[in-house]
């Protein structure tokens, strides 16, 4: 053991100190949704609780759309600047922003248009669907800024730059708490709007981050070297064509494990609000670990793309094992959380005593899916550094529409195991995909050790 820390030692240290960064900023998207559902939960109930649920079981596809679309632009940033190409970083940034603001606002008008529809045809509780409407189109509105914010953080992250990315996370996330109290509550003379108050909430503060991290982004010397790629004229289809054959598979990849989640989602709430709002509680519990996860998967993209950019095997090799036994250590101590604190940790979202019964019970398979959920989403990082998107994006599919969420379906309908039978499947397609990339890693890391040879 101390012979392999020694051999990875350095890679630990760089790793850890680009991950931590991406992985506070990372947070940031899934922490609006759980500080949203803890004031919904503590200040409007549980038919809100079970709104929320619904809503996010909805926005999550689009929102991982666009952020998959988004995540096209840093590996070849990190590739761009590894090879000294500092113009061309600016030509992309440039491209990106273009393809990320055309692609939120389809995004929220299929949200917009399509909410009333979708929300009518679920089969979910009435009382929960009213609520429901207007959080939709709030939150839908919140895409696009969030897509202009991800743009320039995918830039700088790109470059090695993380740490004001988090810092413009959780300075949001404060702001969005606050509001978000002072909205549903009904203070300071503004009258109670209850779960409309966590859209506008939401909506505000993402609206600020992405003025924020653009005018750091135009301001800062350290970029001005990139920027002079930077212009109208850059925007072409080439260009363009690149990011969006890494960001499509990107998007892909997202939307067929979320969704799967999402589905689940959608079979509880014919279960009833009670389970769904209890499915509430531990996905967001899940999904914040899951983001942790996902920073230290995207630094592994990062330091993949750089190694890959000067055709350095070793370095590239070392430097994503090292990510895996991170990511291993990290998602061991989570499982140990959630199965240590299951009955406890619901508290933070509601005091309701059935849900927090059924919640507790959802976190102790959630503490199962740990590992398997941190090692595929560093392996998905890693060959996304590489350039690897298309066999990736198969095997998430095969993972989760073929493998977790039918077998989900088996176990909690027709066996009627419930939610934890939805969710049994769901870590079923978890250790699919998270063996099957490891695998395919193995396979690509070796083919280009011999390319460089």
């Amino acid at each position: 053991m101390k012979n392999l820390y020694l051999k990875y030692k350095p890679h630990y240290r760089d790793n850890l100190k680009l991950a931590i960064p991406v992985v506070i900023s990372q947070l940031g998207h899934t922490l609006v949704q759980t500080s949203d559902s803890i004031i919904v939960g503590h200040f409007s109930g549980t038919i809100s609780l079970a709104a929320v649920s619904l809503v996010n079981s909805i926005f999550i596809l689009p929102m991982v759309i666009g952020l998959g679309i988004s995540y096209g632009l840093t590996p070849l940033i990190a590739q761009r600047n590894g090879r000294k190409e500092f113009v061309a970083c600016g030509k992309l940034l440039a491209n990106s922003l273009f393809i990320n603001i055309i692609s939120s606002i389809i995004l929220f008008s299929g949200l917009y248009f399509g909410s009333v529809y979708v929300l009518n045809h679920l089969d979910q509780t009435p009382a929960v669907v009213i609520q429901a409407k207007p959080y939709l189109f709030l939150l839908g509105l919140s895409i696009i800024p969030m897509l202009i914010y991800n743009t320039f953080k995918q830039f700088t992250e790109g470059l090695g730059f993380t740490k004001q990315a988090m810092v413009i996370s959780i300075s949001g996330n404060i702001l969005n708490v606050i509001l978000g109290i002072i909205f549903v509550k009904g203070m300071f003379g503004i009258a109670p709007m209850g779960i409309k108050g966590v859209g506008y909430s939401t909506l505000i503060d993402r609206c600020l981050m992405a003025i924020v991290m653009g005018f750091y982004v135009f301001r800062a010397q350290k970029f001005k070297m990139y920027l002079k790629g930077f212009t109208i004229n850059s925007i072409n289809y080439i260009r363009g064509l690149k990011i969006m054959q890494i960001g499509t598979p990107v998007a892909l990849q997202y939307t067929f494990e979320l969704s799967a989640f999402s589905g689940a989602a959608l079979l509880i709430g014919t279960i009833g609000p009670v389970q769904q709002a209890a499915h509430q509680v531990a996905i967001n519990l899940a999904a914040i670990t899951y983001m942790i996860s996902s920073g230290v998967g995207a630094a592994a993209t990062i330091r993949a793309g750089n190694y890959y950019g000067v055709k350095d095997h070793d370095k590239l090799r070392s430097s994503a094992i090292s990510s895996y036994h991170i990511v291993i250590v990290i998602m061991c101590s989570t499982a140990l959380l959630f199965s240590l604190g299951n009955n406890l940790l619901p508290y933070i979202y509601t005091t309701d005593k059935n849900v927090i019964a059924f919640a507790a019970q959802l976190l102790i398979i959630a503490a199962v899916f740990q590992l398997f959920d941190g090692a595929q989403v560093v392996g998905l990082g890693i060959l996304r550094g590489m350039g690897d998107v298309n066999i990736p994006t198969f095997i998430t599919f095969l993972a989760y529409w073929v493998v977790g969420l039918p077998v989900g379906y088996y176990l909690g309908m027709h066996l009627n195991w419930g939610a934890q039978g939805i969710w049994c499947g769901l870590v079923l397609g978890l250790l699919v995909s998270a063996v099957l990339l490891f695998f395919r890693f193995q396979f690509m890391s070796k083919r280009y050790r011999y390319q460089t040879v």
